[in-house]
């Protein structure tokens, strides 16, 4: 969803979906909490992404949780859905893998059915 993080929004229209006032996202930059992109002017312009975690933020310090709580908060977020990316790439090879072993025993099941049954030694006894 490359989409999502492309800078669309200037500060006033940012902060206008977000609902809160362009000198408020100005603090939570300054804390880290949003960073915005930059156009070449220098001017702060905001993806959808960052309209949809100033709308997070807007949730969380409307429940009473402070910008440090805020900013602890969003880091184990982020941090969960890397874990999130790394499983499901980790899935994915072990999908790979199956399906490689699959193919390798089938081929074996194959190679086992084309080799001449082998002859039976017979056993002399003097």
């Amino acid at each position: 969803m490359e989409d999502r993080n492309r800078p669309l929004y200037m500060i006033g229209v940012a902060a206008k979906l977000a609902g809160v006032h362009p000198q408020t996202l100005r603090i939570y930059e300054q804390k880290g909490l949003v960073t915005p992109q930059r156009s070449s002017g220098n001017t702060r312009m905001y993806s959808q992404a960052d309209i949809d975690r100033l709308e997070l933020i807007n949730e969380l310090t409307a429940e009473g949780i402070n910008l440090a709580g805020v900013i602890r908060i969003l880091d184990l977020k982020g941090r969960l859905e890397e874990r999130d990316e790394e499983i499901d790439s980790l899935h994915k090879k072990v999908r790979r893998l199956a399906d490689r072993v699959h193919e390798l025993e089938t081929r074996a099941d194959v190679t086992a059915l084309m080799l001449p049954e082998p002859t039976a030694i017979r056993r002399i006894d003097r």
